[in-house]
């Protein structure tokens, strides 16, 4: 089941930041830098986040969430994490066409992930995103950068 996260259940909320941190920890291995933001974040800068959070819930468990803003017809997705022990069931797929169904009228979709992350990459070019450029944010990390156009078939 997916759902909007209310941010004044602090119970769930809880529970987002400890998924955040155990999933970004995953890639934080993967690329070798373990100074990404929701890894450094507290809990106080989450509940402020201008983010819209949607939850993928097995039973009562969260086990994926995707995060992103939305403006001018052009969604930014700015972060998407699974639990590892849910890795590969379609939780990540199942998340991203429930936010671009909510938003029918959008024409671009932003992502970025770690340059050295190879399953977030896999996952964004099998669904139909292209690969625009690779960026160094710090000495030594770059950061892949993909769109998908809503005019383009995927």
């Amino acid at each position: 089941m997916i759902i909007k996260l209310d941010f004044q259940n602090m119970n769930l909320v809880r529970d987002l930041f400890n998924l955040q941190r155990v999933s970004y920890l995953v890639e934080a291995k993967l690329i070798n830098f373990f100074e990404i933001p929701p890894l450094k974040e507290s809990m106080e800068e989450l509940l402020e986040s201008s983010e819209t959070f949607f939850g993928y819930f097995i039973g009562e468990e969260l086990a994926g969430a995707l995060s992103y803003t939305y403006d001018n017809k052009e969604l930014t997705i700015c972060r998407m994490v699974v639990h590892p022990n849910h890795f590969r069931k379609g939780i990540a797929e199942a998340l991203f066409k429930y936010i671009e169904k909510e938003h029918p009228d959008l024409t671009i979709i932003k992502v970025s992930t770690g340059k050295d992350n190879a399953p977030a990459k896999g996952f964004y070019l099998k669904n139909g995103f292209i690969l625009v450029g690779d960026l160094e944010v710090v000495p030594g990390l770059y950061i892949s950068n993909f769109e998908k156009r809503k005019d383009e078939p995927s």
